[in-house]
């Protein structure tokens, strides 16, 4: 895996196997969808594994997002090197937890707090959740970094101002009646409608620092592969440029991997891929933030340093690959 694509003794083109998890079931984790579905991994000398954890697809059917069993990772102790999701989550199991690898974000794709708060019929804004129980996915999880910021841009006290239930971010626990509201993500977001609940805020508006959905890699295997995941990153920027521009793509890839199909909640997700930056630095501010909301004595034998590496965005900034990924 160290070598780059070479030429087999029949002139084929030998590719660079890398196995890659793809955590939650997110539209951030479209374009590595479009890589792979495009040829876009095999123009780079790549032959991609990438798969969704079982806990990941359990959480999406909850919201009626089915993942296809193939592509489902029923193997809870593998640890991909590379893995793309939320840098929040990563350090805090990192520092708390002691989970895995350490890890480095090389990319970011959400700097800010993005998602919504879906609630249920009576709950018209996000003034009103004082008092009420709102569901986050996990402690740690970027559903739950979400919730404490908003806590905290508020001035709300958890446990005495509002209520945090775990294992609730998802339509079932609004139906089932366990919550009032939902910290959603995208996805979920766009199916909350058809469910017959209230998208009552986008916390966008927020501006909130986040380190959230990217690209993550073991820092012994980028030591060691250093090309091997310039020319992944390459190929989910170009990925990203594609989907952008073609809507055939990114619903192609929404109805393969999610079942995905209908057209009014395609539409929905798509509006949240034009919001994808060019230029997709790791998020250090959001880092940073990760270290004051969750603020111990064991992060405390950290710096937010530890946890990313510019060097690759910033050569194919310097590039110019940024500005025409292709």
């Amino acid at each position: 895996m160290a070598l780059a694509a070479l030429m087999t003794s029949t002139g084929v083109e030998q590719l660079t196997k890398v196995d890659v998890s793809l955590g939650d079931v997110s539209i951030n984790k479209v374009p590595q969808l479009v890589a792979a579905d495009q040829g876009i991994y095999a123009k780079y000398g790549l032959d991609v594994h990438q798969t969704i954890s079982a806990s990941a697809a359990r959480t999406a059917a909850a919201s009626g997002v089915v993942v296809p069993d193939g592509y489902v990772n029923r193997d809870a102790g593998a640890r991909a090197a590379i893995e793309v999701g939320g840098g929040s989550p990563m350090i805090y199991g990192a520092v708390n937890n002691q989970r895995g690898p350490a890890r480095v974000v090389v990319l970011t794709q959400e700097d800010m707090v993005v998602g919504h708060v879906i609630a249920r019929p009576g709950i018209a804004r996000i003034e009103d959740l004082k008092g009420k129980r709102i569901g986050f996915t996990g402690v740690g999880s970027v559903t739950h970094f979400s919730a404490l910021s908003l806590a905290k841009q508020l001035g709300w006290t958890p446990d005495r101002d509002i209520t945090l239930v775990g294992g609730s971010a998802t339509l079932d626990g609004l139906k089932q009646g366990k919550v009032d509201a939902i910290m959603a993500s995208a996805m979920v977001n766009a199916l909350a409608p058809q469910a017959g609940f209230n998208d009552i805020g986008d916390l966008t508006s927020y501006k909130m620092p986040m380190a959230g959905s990217g690209i993550m890699v073991d820092k012994a295997y980028l030591a060691a592969h250093r090309d091997t995941v310039l020319r992944f990153v390459k190929a989910n920027l170009e990925a990203t440029a594609l989907m952008q521009r073609d809507r055939k793509v990114f619903n192609a890839a929404l109805a393969k991997w999610f079942n995905i199909t209908d057209p009014k909640t395609q539409d929905g997700m798509f509006a949240y891929v034009t919001k994808f930056g060019k230029k997709p630095y790791p998020s250090i501010d959001g880092i940073k933030q990760v270290f004051a909301i969750y603020d111990s004595p064991a992060m405390r034998t950290h710096k937010p340093e530890e946890f990313y590496d510019s060097t690759l965005i910033a050569e194919l900034d310097k590039s110019g690959f940024l500005d025409n990924p292709k």
